[in-house]
Order: C-alpha cells, then sequence, then structure tokens
C-alpha cells in the first residue's frame, strides 16, 4: 500500500525517567509542524575487513543505532497568559528550564545539569518510529513578511518501528501564527539602536551525543552550548551608528525583540549582554544592509538569553 508523505503526525511528552516511554496521545502531546524529516537508522558502518582469496565488499555491521528527526514549529504564544505552549516540551528537552508564573509569562532559560528529555512517537501514515530520550537544540528565526519559527533537531534511542494506526490529533496548544512585519513585530533593539530589520536568528548550538558503551544504557547527552546569531538590518550612517568601531572595541551591548501584538501571544527574546563578529554589507534590492554576527554572552551564568511568551 502506498504511504502518504503528507499524513504525518507528531507527538512528543516530556519522559519522568529518562528514556522509559511516557505514552504520548495525539489528544494531549500533538505537535503541530512543518517541514519536517526524519532519520529513522542513523548508524556507523562497521566494516569487518575481512581477508579473502578474490575482490570483494567486506559485509558490515551496524554500531551507534540511533534516529534524528527535524521539524519546525510556528512562533506563537499558547493564547493564555501564564500557560505553557504546546511546544514546552521540545524547549525543554533542548536544555531551558520553564518558570511559569501564573497568569502572567512564561520564561525559558538556558541550563546546564538535570537536562530533561522527551519521547517523540512520528507516525507516517501507518508506520510508527518511536524515539526514547530525545534531547536537541533549536534555532528561531525571524524574518520580514515569513512566519516566525522555531527549527527543532532532535537525537534519540532508536526503537524498531512497527505498523500503528495514526493518532487523532488535538492542535488546540497551537494558535494561528501572524507574519513578522513593523506592526507584528515590535521592540527590536541592538545596542541601544531600534534600526531596521530583515531576519534574526539565535542558534543554541547545542552539542548532541549519542552514548552507547558495553555495561551502560545508550542515551542522548547534551555536552555543550554555545549559542550564535545574526541579524540583517539596512545599514546606518556611521554617524547614527557605527558597528564597526563597536566590533573593532570588543564593545558588548543588549539585544531585544518581541513577536506578537496580543497578550499571551507574544515571544520576546532578551540578550542581555552580547558580543559581535565582523559586520560585512549586503545588497538587498539597491538597499545597503548591514550582516551582524553576534554570540550571547553570560553574566552570572545560565543567563545569556531568555525567551519569554507574554
Amino acid at each position: 500500500m502506498v504511504q502518504l508523505t503528507r499524513k504525518q503526525t507528531i507527538l512528543a511528552k516530556i519522559e519522568s525517567s529518562y528514556g522509559t516511554d511516557p505514552t504520548p496521545t495525539g489528544g494531549s502531546n500533538a505537535i503541530l509542524v512543518s517541514n519536517m524529516t526524519i532519520r529513522p537508522l542513523m548508524a556507523e558502518q562497521v566494516s569487518r575487513e575481512l581477508i579473502m582469496g578474490y575482490l570483494a565488499n567486506y559485509s558490515q555491521l551496524n554500531a551507534n543505532t540511533h534516529v534524528e528527526i527535524e521539524f519546525e514549529v510556528e512562533m506563537q504564544g499558547s493564547g493564555a497568559l501564564g500557560t505553557a505552549p504546546g511546544y514546552g516540551p521540545l524547549l525543554r528537552a533542548c536544555g531551558l528550564a520553564e518558570t511559569i508564573t501564573a497568569s502572567t509569562k512564561v520564561e525559558y532559560d538556558p541550563i546546564s545539569s538535570s537536562f530533561e528529555s522527551v519521547t517523540i512517537y512520528h507516525n507516517m501514515d501507518g508506520t510508527l518510529h518511536e524515539l526514547n530520550g530525545c534531547r536537541g537544540n533549536v534555532e528561531l528565526m525571524i524574518e520580514a513578511n515569513q512566519i516566525p519559527k522555531f527549527k527543532f533537531r532532535f537525537v534519540g534511542i532508536y526503537v524498531a518501528p512497527i505498523a500503528a494506526s495514526a493518532p487523532s490529533c488535538t492542535y488546540t496548544g497551537f494558535k494561528d501564527p501572524i507574519v513578522a512585519n513593523n506592526t507584528n513585530t515590535t521592540a527590536f533593539s541592538f545596542y541601544s539602536y531600534s534600526g531596521v530589520l530583515q531576519s534574526f536568528n539565535l542558534n543554541l548550538n547545542n552539542q548532541l551525543d549519542f552514548i552507547s558503551r558495553i555495561g551502560g544504557n545508550e542515551y542522548v547527552q547534551l555536552t555543550d552550548r554555545k549559542p550564535s546569531g545574526q541579524l540583517l538590518i539596512e545599514s546606518p550612517a556611521i554617524g547614527t551608528k557605527d558597528f564597526f568601531a563597536i566590533s573593532q572595541a570588543g564593545t558588548t551591548g543588549a539585544l531585544t525583540i518581541t513577536h506578537g501584538v496580543t497578550s499571551g501571544y507574544k515571544v520576546k527574546v532578551d540578550c542581555s549582554i552580547v558580543d559581535i563578529g565582523n559586520p560585512e554589507y549586503q545588497d538587498s534590492n539597491g538597499v545597503n544592509m548591514l550582516s551582524i554576527p553576534f554570540q550571547p554572552i553570560p553574566n552570572t551564568g545560565n543567563d545569556d538569553f531568555k525567551i519569554t511568551i507574554i
């Protein structure tokens, strides 16, 4: 029977015990995604390197078998202040702590220990791929006249796929998005300069390692995080803001941006201290643009950036 690529579903639920399936359901744990790619069997090929009396390929064995999955989720809040969005478990499994202030906000801050994990169910038109012990990375992407998104990548423990009916999914935790523009995306400030922004991205750059050793359980470990980002703005006059001098002097500054206009739907990103790299000119329809790489820097630790749903 033909399987249709459009008939795919994603469920994700936080694991109370690492690698133990918490049994996500379509009614409570469905994730609304786009641009999804799954690599259902990732393994290192170990060649036997046999010496034979003829020329031929060697047989190979699989080692470190795991699964990888990537997808994007639209960036918006849950619609209610102090209520975590449907993608909250995914952010938590990317090394972020979730703090809920009732009727006010939900905050996601980086942590350096006690990382959480999720089980992900991916159903491909009747074939279930179960990924246990998933930990991941996320990139935030905002571009003018596009839907802002979170881009996720997860690594999980391999479970043999089985035949299973696709779940009936409820997506009430995912609200309709709005495009990034001058009305919907506000409070942009970079080094106290509110410039004209074309695009913004922030990548956590989590280092994910799949570990499989003799006498121990298989697991995915988040071993490092070095967040970095990129801004593309209309190039300001030197007398207005000199980012070349800022870069040359190694001066630090702050960054903030908010997408959304209605309470409960807004996503705010703050980096209290950033350091910039080498600014470069770019052309956009005859307009001179400035591309600026940046790195969030911690102050006291685990405070180099914050994502707030308000």
